[in-house]
């Protein structure tokens, strides 16, 4: 299982969205799942959530060979995560604010 190493702290994630992905670790769900790498990009993994467990401290779900914090999910299947917020943020930055070498 490839672990994805977060230099970040660890954010509280909602107890009702820790109980969805339970669920459909239980059920076996298949499908898409977006997340915030450490390096804070935008990644998507395809596969079957197989697991959710605590390891110091930071709950992690399973799916495909990796393991994704918990608080760095924006969707899981669809359904909005305890990144989604910061996602929304990062897709409506102003880029013509930002320096891009054109000045």
């Amino acid at each position: 299982m490839k672990n994805m190493e977060y230099q970040d702290k660890y954010l509280p994630v909602d107890p009702d969205f820790i109980d969805v992905a339970k669920k459909y670790c239980i059920e076996k769900k298949s499908g898409k799942v977006h997340y915030f790498s450490p390096q804070q990009t935008i990644e998507d993994v395809k596969g079957t959530a197989t697991a959710i467990f605590r390891e110091k401290h930071v709950e992690y779900l399973e799916i495909s060979e990796l393991k994704i914090r918990l608080d760095k999910i924006i969707t899981l299947f669809g359904k909005p995560g305890p990144s989604y917020e910061a996602y929304d943020r990062f897709a409506n930055a102003c880029l013509t604010c930002e320096d891009l070498g054109q000045f």
